[in-house]
């Protein structure tokens, strides 16, 4: 049953527009336990409330950060099942503003612009491959990763094979989400859950806020410095050995 101190009263057609998702999503999310089940009242109708829309507000910032639905039900599985809307709110603080950069439309004009170059349509499937950008409907538009876009245009010409960038770019994935969750970890178990237990008060989102930016680029800086350090020392074993 949902938590809170106001009575779920919206259906789950009305949770769906209030969310910005379709009706289809919200009952997808529910049999994956990603959802709290809804109050049922007359007529076996559903309801539902604030934690409910908290919730899923709280999925979508944890889908920018690319993570797959088998993630986020594992970060779910380790949030207090008690949590209030005002709760998810603070997390959801934290989470967002640790969010990439949201993607972009653009035409194939725009795409070369930002790119700085003509790019051919194998040049467009590398980038596809690379997650700097996907095709959207219709033959002239796709969807921008601006972060990834810039790195990967640069790597279109380095002579190394696709399919070892796509190869280190699944490592890369699986060890910075590793790193991330265990940040996130650290984060909520020392710093988010103490404003928790002080309890509701509608200033710890903007304290939440204010510390997580804080935090980012130092955790940024710290995570580059460690990772050209073990690379330059990995690389410097692996080829004296040869």
């Amino acid at each position: 049953m949902a938590t809170g101190s106001e009575e779920p009263t919206l259906t789950v057609d009305e949770l769906a527009a209030r969310a910005g998702v379709t009706v289809r999503t919200v009952r997808f999310y529910s049999t994956r336990g990603l959802l709290p089940p809804p109050v049922i009242g007359p007529r076996r109708v559903g309801h539902y409330g604030r934690d409910h829309l908290s919730r899923l507000a709280l999925i979508e910032e944890l889908q920018q950060l690319g993570m797959t639905l088998a993630a986020i039900e594992r970060y779910l599985e380790r949030l207090p099942p008690d949590l209030s809307a005002q709760d998810l709110a603070i997390h959801r603080a934290l989470v967002a503003s640790w969010a990439p950069d949201s993607a972009e439309d653009a035409t194939r004009a725009e795409l070369e612009r930002r790119a700085g170059r003509a790019l051919s349509e194998e040049d467009i499937d590398r980038l596809a491959a690379m997650g700097a950008l996907a095709r959207a409907d219709g033959p002239d538009g796709y969807r921008l990763d601006p972060g990834l876009l810039r790195l990967g245009v640069e790597l279109l010409d380095v002579p190394i094979p696709q399919e070892t960038i796509l190869a280190a770019r699944t490592v890369l994935l699986e060890h910075t989400r590793e790193a991330a969750y265990e940040l996130t970890r650290l984060f909520r178990d020392e710093v988010w859950t103490p404003y928790r237990d002080q309890g509701s008060d509608p200033g710890h989102v903007a304290a939440m806020k204010s510390i997580s930016a804080h935090m980012q680029p130092l955790v940024m800086q710290a995570l580059v410095t460690a990772f050209q350090r073990s690379l330059k020392e990995e690389l410097r074993a692996a080829f004296e050995a040869e």
